[in-house]
């Protein structure tokens, strides 16, 4: 009997050379199973011969598209102890190698074992006795080996015995590969993974008969012969619907008059829009019934419509220098929502005269064409005068149909009209509290300009208060304003007849504009300022061609998509290691433009502390947001991994890196609204940049500025109470998120305020309550968080001058060596330092920071006042039994704070 080798694809044989080793060599068994079925073996059992070196071998097997094979063995194996009077020679393991050939070796060729390289020795999990021998009991065992990569056409087996009692059962080889799939209406052929396991191969589909590309489709291949990560996809071309992944000719054959399928893609057959019909079966249209019209630009799916009525209930308003007109929208509209408005202008003479079209001077705002509201202001047309003014209504299907232009009417006469509108308003000079001011005079042929009144405000003041003052010539010097300052100013003119609207805005500032804030530096756009958010992500952010992306392997989720790690490869350069956050399929046009958001944000950065963006991909699916990659991932989880593994002077050059990135935002006007250890990120050099801009939102000009919003989740345990209260952030609040950040740092990532709820987290902020230095906290660093946490927000630091007091501290590292922990005197200004709570008794003190278990231990051990435990080491927690190191922080850290507010109460006078 022969044994099968088993493959994929091939079956070969397994043969003993007995033309080039000595017997006794492998015998072929046939047997017979409990049902009575044969079994092919190949057996040797030479276990009493000393020096046993039996070779069997393969048939030459060609390894057609594999790179690396797996070798299954199925075999029996004999126990040594079980076989009497055995020599010390008998071996429980056989040896499994192989050789490399690009073509069978010929019958008569030589057989040389040194050929042969070695894969593993093969041993049994189960071996069996003479007993199971007698039950017919084999222990049948199973072992699968690898081998690759294979470089040669082929390859032989071979199964060495030095000495053992062994029967091959069944040698399975196989390889492994992605089978050939339909995967998007896209085909996949059979495609071999890389040999590298973390490597996986891309794969373009084809797309099935009667479909065409709609995005590129592509599968990739990973090592165990599994399909990933699917991309792009291909739809039903005009006349086809999907049908179990193929497309099928189900309009043709199916569709009655009055159905059609307008475009290619995965939907079915549809029934034509009101007021249009098809006559033909397999229609790629339906067709506009008689005065009903489609435009070239309207979709097929969309119905059929007609001309609108004329506007109704046509009135006019003169308010001083503006007539406003103001109507209603017809009463049929036609059936469309595009309906615009033309305003025609005829000023008519006295005693019945011809009208004549309006000169250029009459000014319409916003238009006088292309309106899509129902009013219109005019401006600038001449006092006691007589005019007519004519509104067409429109819509898409207007210049389609034939018929008669319907107007709707109205007469006006501009008697009580007041003075014309301001012209250019120009600022002359300007010193640090006073701007000079020009205009050029209206000219009124009926009535004289008695005066003009001025309105101004600072620019961030606007929703506040403002102020004006007169002048009666086109000029004016205003005074007493603020240094440095951007003021906005309103000018309207005054006559008999009242006063004119007020001029547009113009914005001018004090002082040289060299001092302005901001020298130099570009200030951030807001992109939520852009009519077109796109048109942001444009000018922001650079295209990137997908095809010098290549992903590697998913690192996580965002809130979007899938967020992968691979490779940017920058012509002329080599590639360079990014993030690549991904848009997940189905999404919304509102989704893709929350996604690329983020991406107009960053693109106007440029700090080495600020994540560095590559660029997007935006005109292919997915649509992807490439940024540089951080290999220590995010800086909380990055500490906690690390706890109590770097030196002082490495957290504080951390700490000094996310100041420097925040003193950029603030410079250029932008507050980040969720600053945190979560959201920085850190590279192998230990490098910390600030990342994560979802929350974040522009402060126009004065980086101390607020910004109100009406709603949006906000992180408590970060946030400075003013923007948890009225939602008034700045960088102030910014600067009390540092000072959490700071603390994280210090802690080795510890959630602060531990247990505490957000609300017992914000009540107690409001009562003063800030929290104690971590473990080893130099006394410096905890007096910088301590005044970052400052209520009044004036009285927080800006970050310039936080990264300058961290530069002293690193070069002055003596100044790290006092340690909150082993201070014996109160800072200089006490003052300065917020009021801890005061508690009665010990369990006072436990139940506000959550440790109430403990009550007990701390009884038991005799401290039973809150003056008797402020001398606590963590040594003594332990000793009373608090085990959790977390736990021990947290009471040590508290002990801390007590400490300190009882030097505060003997220095002040104060009682508990």
């Amino acid at each position: 009997m022969h044994l099968v080798v088993e493959t994929t694809y091939l079956s070969h044989y397994l043969s003993s050379h007995t033309s080039v080793l000595c017997s006794p060599q492998w015998d072929a068994i046939t047997e017979m199973d409990e049902h009575n079925r044969p079994i092919h073996t190949f057996q040797v059992c030479h276990v009493m011969e000393p020096n046993q070196n039996n070779w069997l071998r393969t048939n030459w097997i060609p390894r057609q598209a594999a790179q690396k094979i797996y070798v299954e063995l199925r075999f029996t194996l004999r126990d040594c102890n079980s076989i009497p009077w055995v020599s010390g020679t008998c071996k429980e393991t056989f040896n499994l190698l192989y050789f490399e050939t690009d073509e069978p070796q010929g019958a008569n060729a030589h057989f040389h074992p040194n050929d042969y390289a070695k894969i593993d020795t093969i041993a049994a999990d189960e071996s069996f006795t003479q007993t199971d021998l007698g039950d017919r009991v084999l222990r049948l065992n199973t072992e699968v080996r690898e081998v690759g990569p294979i470089a040669r056409k082929g390859f032989y087996l071979a199964f060495q015995d030095v000495g053992a009692c062994i029967a091959l059962v069944s040698v399975r080889v196989y390889y492994k590969k992605c089978p050939s799939t339909l995967r998007n209406l896209a085909a996949f052929p059979d495609t071999v993974p890389r040999v590298d396991s973390s490597s996986l191969v891309e794969v373009r589909g084809a797309c099935v008969e009667n479909a065409e590309e709609r995005d590129t489709p592509r599968l990739y291949c990973g090592a165990d012969g599994d399909w990933l990560v699917p991309l792009g996809r291909c739809v039903c071309s005009i006349g086809y619907e999907e049908n179990d992944n193929l497309c099928i000719e189900q309009c043709g054959r199916r569709i009655l008059p009055g159905f059609y399928k307008a475009f290619a893609g995965n939907i079915k057959c549809s029934k034509c829009p009101p007021h249009s019909s098809s006559h033909t079966e397999g229609s790629a249209q339906c067709h506009c019934e008689k005065s009903y019209y489609r435009t070239s630009k309207d979709p097929p799916t969309m119905s059929c419509t007609r001309l609108p009525s004329s506007p109704r209930n046509l009135v006019f308003n003169i308010n001083e220098t503006a007539l406003f007109l103001e109507w209603t929208p017809p009463s049929d509209t036609g059936g469309r929502k595009d309906v615009t408005y033309n305003v025609f202008c005829f000023r008519c003479g006295a005693d019945g005269q011809a009208c004549e079209p309006c000169n250029s001077n009459v000014r319409f705002i916003p238009r006088s064409t292309g309106l899509t509201s129902t009013s219109v202001v005019v401006q600038d047309f001449v006092v006691h005068a007589n005019y007519t003014f004519q509104i067409e209504a429109l819509n898409g299907v207007s210049g389609l149909g034939r018929s008669e232009r319907q107007l709707a009417n109205i007469t006006v006469s501009t008697e009580q009209a007041g003075p014309s509108l301001v012209g250019v308003v120009r600022k002359d000079w300007a010193s640090q509290t006073s701007i000079a001011l020009s205009w050029q005079e209206t000219e009124q042929p009926h009535a004289a300009i008695l005066d003009y009144e001025i309105k101004y405000y600072e620019k961030e003041q606007e929703q506040l208060s403002y102020s004006s003052t007169r002048t009666k010539s086109p000029s004016v010097i205003v005074t007493g304003l603020n240094p440095s300052t951007v003021y906005v100013f309103h000018v309207r003119a005054r006559t008999i007849a009242g006063y004119s609207s007020y001029s547009p805005k113009f914005e001018f500032a004090t002082g040289d504009e060299s001092k302005l804030p901001f020298p130099g530096l570009k200030t951030y756009i807001d992109p939520d300022t852009y009519e077109d958010p796109s048109q942001a992500v444009h000018e922001f952010a650079k295209e990137i061609d997908p095809s010098r992306i290549r992903i590697e392997r998913v690192i996580g989720a965002g809130e979007f998509g899938e967020v992968c790690s691979g490779w940017l490869r920058i012509p002329g350069k080599k590639e360079i290691p990014v993030a690549i956050k991904t848009l997940k399929g189905g999404y919304t046009e509102r989704q893709r433009r929350d996604f690329l958001r983020e991406s107009s944000i960053m693109g106007q950065f440029d700090n080495p502390n600020i994540i560095r963006l590559e660029g997007v991909v935006t005109k292919s699916r997915p649509v992807m947001i490439v940024v540089e990659y951080m290999e220590n991932g995010s800086l909380d989880s990055f500490l906690r991994k690390h706890d109590g593994q770097f030196t002082v002077i490495q957290l504080v050059g951390m700490l000094r890196g996310i100041a420097s990135g925040m003193m950029y935002l603030s410079d250029i006007g932008y507050v980040h609204r969720d600053l945190a250890a979560r959201n920085i990120l850190v590279d192998d050099n230990l490098v910390c940049k600030v990342s994560d801009f979802g929350l974040s939102r522009v402060l126009e000009d004065d980086p101390e500025a607020a910004y109100t919003t009406t709603g949006g989740k906000i992180p408590i345990r970060w946030t400075a109470p003013e923007a948890i209260a009225y939602r008034k952030f700045s960088s102030a609040s910014d600067a009390w998120s540092y000072g959490i950040v700071m603390w994280e740092v210090m802690s080795y990532g510890e959630r602060p305020y531990w247990e505490m709820s957000n609300q017992d987290v914000i009540l107690s902020i409001e009562e003063g309550y800030r929290l104690p230095a971590p473990m080893g906290c130099p006394v410096a660093l905890h007096q910088l968080m301590l005044l970052c946490w400052q209520k009044e927000r004036s009285r927080r630091p800006q970050f310039n001058d936080v990264v300058s007091f961290l530069d002293k501290l690193i070069c002055n590292p003596s100044s790290l060596l006092t340690l909150v922990e082993d201070v014996n005197s109160f800072p200089e200004s006490p003052e300065d330092m917020p009021d801890y709570p005061l508690f009665i008794s010990i369990g006072d003190w436990l139940d506000s920071i959550k440790m109430s278990q403990y009550k007990n231990n701390f009884i038991a051990a005799g401290y039973t006042t809150l003056d008797s435990i402020s001398t606590m080491s963590i040594d003594d927690v332990r000793r009373i039994g608090v085990s959790l190191i977390g736990h021990q922080r947290r009471i040590v850290s508290s002990i801390q704070a007590l400490r300190l507010q009882f030097l505060h109460v003997q220095q002040n006078g104060f009682h508990v």
